[in-house]
């Protein structure tokens, strides 16, 4: 990377991290259990986090963006069972993520392999790729790009970020769009992954200190 993309990525980090409703040693835990492809109580995920269930409650009212079912049990944060254009497959289940970033984190921070297609904001051309923890391969069109954006207050995760992180067929199909986010940039899917790395060493890293899974 570059100079000019090392420093977004670091402000990026920052923006990120500084967000609301982001507890980084509660991701992992809820994670792992969402990705066996069941809803998430409270119960269980206080035992995955190895923290009180009243802990856990204070902390999923500080996260808006909690998806739940009906009866209350947790159905995505990032990883989710609802619709979105962001498709993830691994292990025999089929989930969908947030945006475009979370699909290159996850695998790292779940340690395992995922399949992942999404449309071209722009074109609705597929972008497909396959991701490791350890980085992106198989990406068609080799073209495609990733688009970040660093807010400088950022209100929620989903609102502040998922919602402007999209893949793209090639820099070029995201013109139009960038010319209407100009704070925004694009690029390649493997340094996106690259920049994605400090937020899952983050994530790693608080959960292990705690004792996590």
């Amino acid at each position: 990377m570059d100079t000019d993309t090392q420093q977004f990525a670091t402000r990026f980090v920052a923006s990120l991290t500084s967000s609301p409703g982001l507890h980084m040693w509660l991701v992992r835990p809820l994670q792992t259990l969402l990705a066996t492809g069941e809803p998430v109580t409270i119960t269980a995920l206080a035992a995955q986090a190895g923290r009180p269930e009243a802990e856990i409650r204070e902390a999923l009212a500080a996260m808006p963006d909690t998806e739940y079912d009906a009866e209350g049990r947790i159905i995505g944060f990032g990883l989710t069972f609802n619709p979105t254009p962001h498709r993830y497959e691994t292990r025999g289940h089929t989930f969908y993520t947030w945006c475009a970033l979370d699909t290159l984190a996850f695998p790292a921070v779940l340690d395992h392999t995922a399949q992942v297609t999404s449309p071209c904001r722009a074109t609705g051309e597929p972008v497909r790729l396959t991701v490791t923890p350890d980085g992106v391969t198989n990406v068609e069109p080799a073209t495609a790009v990733v688009s970040l954006v660093t807010p400088d207050a950022p209100t929620s995760v989903r609102a502040s970020f998922c919602n402007q992180v999209h893949f793209f067929a090639s820099a070029d199909a995201a013109k139009d769009w960038l010319s209407g986010h100009p704070d925004a940039r694009v690029l390649p899917v493997a340094d996106a992954f690259e920049i994605g790395r400090p937020v899952v060493e983050q994530i790693l890293d608080s959960s292990t200190s705690h004792g996590c899974c």
